[in-house]
């Protein structure tokens, strides 16, 4: 079910730099460039746009992704296959933009997001003081 409360974009970063630890000719494609032309390639879910980034530093672990947007948890996904997961990624990215709060119910999440996140990154607006300390 749709959260509409929320009107901020969603934004699926996609990590172009990836090698999946491996060794890449200077002259090829890395699998994260693959992934982030196929997804491009794509039409997105409303109310998501990707951008490429030059490195979130989950070098070894596959392809990284992530999910970002207006006062929601922030999301790193790790271990992304730049030809079996695009259709996983963008049904993830869907479902993080129908939540006011980033946080997907844990049945509802995609297989692959339940096993492979790397990072959950609080809002910059969340507040956790208590309240001695915002004194």
């Amino acid at each position: 079910m749709k959260d509409t409360h929320h009107a901020a974009a969603t934004e699926l970063l996609i990590c172009v730099k990836c090698r999946k630890g491996q060794d890449i000719p200077e002259d090829d494609r890395r699998p994260g460039q693959r992934l982030y032309d196929e997804l491009s390639a794509r039409e997105m879910p409303e109310g998501v746009r990707i951008t490429a980034v030059e490195c979130l530093q989950n070098c070894d672990h596959g392809c990284t992704v992530a999910l970002r947007g207006g006062d929601r948890w922030t999301y790193v996904y790790g271990n992304v296959d730049e030809v079996s997961h695009p259709d996983v990624i963008l049904d993830g990215a869907a479902r993080y933009h129908a939540t006011g709060d980033g946080l997907i119910p844990w049945r509802e999440r995609p297989e692959h997001f339940k096993r492979n996140c790397v990072a959950r990154i609080p809002p910059m607006t969340l507040d956790t003081a208590p309240e001695a300390d915002q004194q």
